[in-house]
């Protein structure tokens, strides 16, 4: 492997396209660290200091966004609207027949797509911004400082504007960077910088917790984290490249004095189609009650009871909530991403077909069988994946600096693994051997 990275810098356009990434990621870095106009930083570093890694509700956007969020910078948001965007889009497709015509409709249509998709995630910017603006002016963004409601000492109209301003430019340029990425560097530019904000996180976790541990001056705590991450790292990896292949064999055509097809080939369907997106929904949703329940006035019943078993990830309530979410919004991704009866439609029109099963209707009722049997265990894994932070609150008393929770673990893996293959394949290109042998 260290091979293959030697040769990748030795290659002049692959060595370009490495360096202009590893540039881009500097710059990135460094804005998640510049304070926007109106924030007293000293207060901020306080609270942060003082809430020892309890983020509450905010968790999930400061993990996407590097720890940018809590520290308030011109990267707060990080690349959480665009994230949102992207799948509030994905959804329309199905349910708009105009975004469906677009997707139908090859490259012109998806850059259309794209377009609509940068609007919305400004849009998502501004309403994201004005939320963290109003938390941090109120003080409940860290509760419990003391000196929490005194991060944005001026609370004029003008300085809020500013605020918000600045999150939304800085939210507009990580999309940038990211098409940058994308159209300049190695690609894949959005899960780059996501895969950056993630990792970013993992040194000041990890030395939390050890010194939060007890034995040997925290260190058998520290390398007891360390080896569940590699176990979980390994057991990700192979659950996100296991897949059921479905034979497809085309039917041979003569044309003139030439044939078509006649070739073999199969569908892949992976274990885990549906990826991450489902713990990002379920973590989503069991945020709204607690969030409005945090801005609601007054004690009533209903809020006693979301802060009680809604708030705390180690209540029953909470863990059976999200365990079910996630397998819940496993089948509906899958359902709306793969069209068993479009894919059965295609195959059909170039006279492809599934040894033993018949085209048309039976082809599409035997994919949507298959589907369903392997969507089974993706969803399980993901949910058990998902609640390894809970299983740590217990047992390593790690609270929220738990590091290798579900949701980064998955994107970490996938973003890895997908990186590699794309600079195997420029390798390869080349005559090289690539990572993998």
């Amino acid at each position: 492997m260290l091979t293959a990275f030697a040769r990748a810098f030795r290659t002049p356009d692959l060595r370009k396209k490495l360096l202009f990434t590893l540039g881009i990621i500097v710059v990135y870095r460094v804005g998640t660290h510049i304070p926007i106009p109106g924030v007293d930083y000293k207060n901020v570093q306080t609270c942060i200091e003082q809430a020892s890694g309890n983020q509450g509700l905010f968790g999930l956007v400061n993990m996407f966004s590097g720890g940018a969020l809590l520290q308030i910078t011109i990267f707060a948001l990080g690349i959480m609207p665009y994230i949102t965007a992207s799948i509030i889009l994905q959804l329309l497709t199905v349910v708009i027949p105009r975004l469906e015509a677009l997707k139908k409709e090859g490259q012109a249509g998806t850059a259309k797509i794209t377009q609509y998709t940068r609007y919305l995630t400004v849009a998502l910017a501004i309403l994201q911004g004005t939320g963290l603006v109003a938390t941090a002016r109120s003080g409940a963004l860290f509760s419990g400082c003391p000196t929490a409601s005194q991060i944005v000492p001026d609370q004029s109209i003008f300085t809020t504007i500013t605020m918000v301003i600045c999150m939304t430019a800085g939210t507009a340029v990580v999309m940038w960077l990211g098409e940058l990425i994308t159209d300049r560097g190695i690609g894949n530019g959005m899960s780059i910088l996501m895969f950056i904000s993630i990792a970013a996180t993992f040194p000041t976790a990890l030395w939390a917790i050890k010194k939060q541990g007890t034995l040997a001056g925290g260190w058998i705590e520290f390398g007891s984290v360390i080896a569940v991450g590699l176990v979980m790292v390994g057991l990700v990896v192979f659950v996100e490249q296991a897949q059921r292949r479905i034979p497809v064999q085309y039917a041979k055509r003569m044309i003139g004095r030439r044939s078509y097809g006649g070739t073999s080939t199969y569908i892949p369907l992976k274990v885990n189609q549906a990826g991450v997106i489902p713990v990002i929904f379920a973590s989503s949703l069991l945020y709204i009650p607690a969030l409005v329940a945090q801005f609601a006035g007054g004690k009533s019943g209903w809020k006693t009871w979301v802060e009680q078993n809604l708030t705390k990830g180690d209540h029953p309530i909470y863990i059976a909530s999200y365990f079910l979410l996630i397998v819940f919004f496993a089948f509906f991704y899958v359902a709306i991403s793969f069209n068993p009866e479009e894919v059965a439609d295609n195959m059909k029109k170039y006279g492809g077909f599934i040894p033993g099963i018949r085209a048309g209707r039976p082809t599409a009722e035997y994919l949507s069988y298959v589907l369903n049997r392997i969507t089974w265990p993706g969803s399980l894994y993901l949910g058990l994946i998902a609640l390894v932070p809970t299983m740590a609150l217990v047992g390593f008393g790690a609270t929220n600096n738990f590091p290798f929770g579900g949701t980064s673990i998955l994107i970490i893996v996938g973003v890895g693994l997908e990186t590699v293959k794309q600079i195997e394949s420029q390798l390869q290109q080349r005559n090289y051997e690539g990572f993998l042998r």
